[in-house]
């Protein structure tokens, strides 16, 4: 993939989430100008980082060959800027708060073990990330199926 930084895997993530998003949605989200967004944008789809948009059916997004929860400690003041980053991460279905043991739960989904690994390890490494517990989704049921 092309050199990309935090801002561009957000919103790579946020377009991966919503794909009919309006620029100024984005923008608000990103915390960047719509100029902005919309140049990020071009440079992306004239990189071939992204090359086109598509419909994401509900039955797709449990397709991942591989699903994780991975439950998070986060030290410190850094919450909201750890959120952002993981948020941004291509692989990131879904981040949730939580109370007790874990301050927020990432629900990962990937095509194999080893983009697992990397992603698990790349969440880790996340200046103030104290500690985490990772466990896979091995099957899921749906009530009333």
């Amino acid at each position: 993939m092309a050199d990309l930084d935090e801002k561009d895997h957000q919103l790579i993530a946020a377009l991966r989430h919503d794909a009919r998003a309006a620029i100024s949605d984005l923008a608000v989200t990103l915390g960047l100008s719509r100029t902005t967004v919309r140049a990020r944008l071009q440079r992306l789809r004239a990189a071939g980082v992204i090359v086109g948009f598509s419909v994401v059916l509900k039955q797709d997004v449990t397709a991942d060959a591989v699903r994780a929860l991975m439950m998070i400690g986060i030290e410190g003041r850094g919450s909201e800027r750890i959120k952002r980053q993981i948020l941004g991460l291509p692989e990131i279905r879904a981040l949730h708060a939580t109370n007790g043991r874990w301050d927020v739960i990432a629900e990962l989904g990937t095509a194999n073990l080893e983009s697992l690994d990397r992603v698990l390890n790349r969440i880790r490494q996340l200046e103030g990330v104290m500690t985490s517990e990772t466990s896979l989704l091995l099957s899921t049921q749906q009530p009333g199926r």
